[in-house]
């Protein structure tokens, strides 16, 4: 059997809230900067915005711009920033074998034209004609919701001139935690040098909160650290985008890459989220993993997402693991597919300051170990699936 290789992250692209790369989501965590929460523009709904920004910088011609939607503008970006940050970007020879694992969701809707139809067709005699005719002239044809991942694929390679094999998947949190796995099985194998593996999400539109307010997982009224929302809380839905660049260490070490960070082991999971589901799936990764911790200079970052039962699950599991824990999402929001690469790229960030962030929460605790150098990414889906990764330092 052949051994496995060292996989290394050796590149972040991460576009939230906080602000644009790396540096300025450290800056905003280090410090425990007050959230950045938006509690107007959809009132009773609370959401996380991405700050005005030009996309003119990874995304040069307006016309690519103009015929992307504004999630595939972001992943185009956020992808661009992870290029760049690892020193791929503009080298051919280097993108000409770069592959590409996209986890992303279906494409936006159009608001004004659902409005016009939902108010037409109470007005006519045949309302099934009617939206048979309404639909084939005022939808584009090209955003047939199942392909748009693959066109968030297309648009990056196109961009950025990615040669490689694409994947893509679809499916909420587990889609990201899947699309990362994916990615580091095949380089641990041999069967990938590099790969390009992230996602983006557009949660900041009313199609969006509409669908997840049908289950009553929205976030509304006031806003709450996401492990202090209780039994009647919800998500805050975000608009960010996380590329990270992975790569075998041999790979990296010919073309003179540093490492942000090795990631030695990734655990995907799908339970139905019945009460404890999500605890039992949680603790069956750890126990897989927990041989592998120096918990003297580990910690946990969490992707709870403030949405019960699972918080409370995920919550059970962590006090019982004993190692600190600093959540994401109340500072960040919540990304769905792309909440998983979000975190992992924030977790090279407390590995190479070897230090956590400020708490915010009560079920944020602990105090960041000295000389920290592994951390435990967890991910619970607002629905079903769980995940967990482990990072390490690279000495």
């Amino acid at each position: 059997m052949t051994e496995r290789r060292e996989v290394w992250i050796t590149g972040v692209g991460l576009l939230t809230c906080l602000g644009e790369g790396l540096d300025a989501a450290w800056s905003h965590l280090e410090h425990g900067d007050p959230p950045p929460y938006d509690n107007k523009s959809f009132a009773p709904y609370i959401v996380h915005q991405l700050a005005p920004m030009s996309f003119d910088k990874q995304i040069p011609k307006k016309s690519d711009q103009r015929q992307m939607e504004t999630w595939q503008r972001v992943g185009v970006y956020s992808a661009g920033l992870a290029l760049t940050d690892a020193g791929l970007a503009g080298n051919a020879d280097l993108l000409d074998h770069t592959d590409m694992i996209v986890a992303a969701g279906g494409g936006e809707r159009d608001i004004a034209v659902d409005t016009a139809i939902m108010a037409g067709v109470r007005k006519v005699n045949q309302p099934g004609a009617f939206l048979n005719e309404r639909l084939m002239s005022d939808l584009r044809p090209t955003l047939f919701l199942a392909q748009l991942p693959n066109l968030l694929a297309g648009n990056i390679s196109l961009v950025h001139g990615i040669v490689g094999s694409s994947r893509t998947f679809m499916g909420e949190e587990p889609a990201g935690v899947d699309a990362v796995r994916v990615a580091q099985a095949r380089i641990a194998a041999g069967q990938s040098e590099v790969t390009l593996v992230g996602g983006a999400y557009h949660g900041t539109r009313w199609d969006v909160l509409l669908a997840f307010e049908l289950a009553g997982a929205v976030l509304k009224g006031k806003f709450a650290p996401v492990w202090d929302r209780g039994p009647e809380g919800g998500i805050a839905f975000a608009t960010m985008g996380a590329f990270l660049i992975l790569e075998s260490q041999e790979h990296a070490k010919a073309r003179g890459a540093r490492p942000r960070a090795r990631i030695s082991q990734v655990f995907s999971d799908r339970n139905s989220r019945q009460p404890g589901a999500a605890e039992a799936s949680l603790r069956r990764q750890w126990d897989a993993i927990s041989g592998q911790v120096d918990r003297a200079r580990a910690a946990v970052i969490s992707g709870a997402a403030g949405l019960e039962p699972a918080t409370s699950d995920e919550r059970a599991v962590l006090k019982d693991i004993g190692l600190p824990v600093r959540n994401t999402g109340t500072y960040i929001g919540h990304g769905v597919d792309t909440q998983f690469m979000a975190n992992l790229g924030i977790g090279c960030a407390v590995i190479e300051h070897r230090k956590l962030f400020a708490p915010a929460g009560s079920g944020d605790f602990g105090d960041s170990p000295p000389d920290l150098s592994q951390v435990i990414v967890t991910s619970v889906g607002n629905w079903r699936g769980e995940g967990l990764a482990l990072l390490e330092r690279v000495n």
